[in-house]
Parts: structure tokens; sequence; C-alpha cells
């Protein structure tokens, strides 16, 4: 029973600190899926598209398309 699992919690405890951005990047660099990058940044910008069409910004975005 020993140290093993507790160290093993807090290793895991001391990654979890990294936020989502920084455990997205660790799943795209140990899978190798670096592909999924540019899907994932047209989604982010969508979304922020999106989030930006309720306020004063919003005739300025859809002056863009």
């Amino acid at each position: 029973m020993g140290d093993a699992p507790r160290k093993e919690f807090e290793r895991a405890a001391g990654e979890a600190d990294r936020g989502l951005l920084g455990e997205l990047l660790d799943l795209l660099r140990s899978n190798k899926k670096w592909w999924l990058l540019p899907l994932l940044a047209v989604l982010l910008l969508m979304g922020v598209l999106v989030a930006l069409s309720s306020t004063p910004v919003a005739p300025f975005i859809y002056t863009i398309f």
C-alpha cells in the first residue's frame, strides 16, 4: 500500500492546475492529433463571433461577411 498511490494522486493533483487549454494541448501532443488544432481554432472563432453578435460590436461583425 505505501506511498505509491499517494504520489500518483499528488502528481495528478498538480497537473490539474493547467486548466482546460493545457489539458487540450497535452491531449493533442500525446496522441499526435495536431490536425485537430485548425478545426478547434475555427470553432473558437465562430464561438467568439456568436458571443459578440449580441453586443454593440454586432454591426461591425456583419460587415465581415
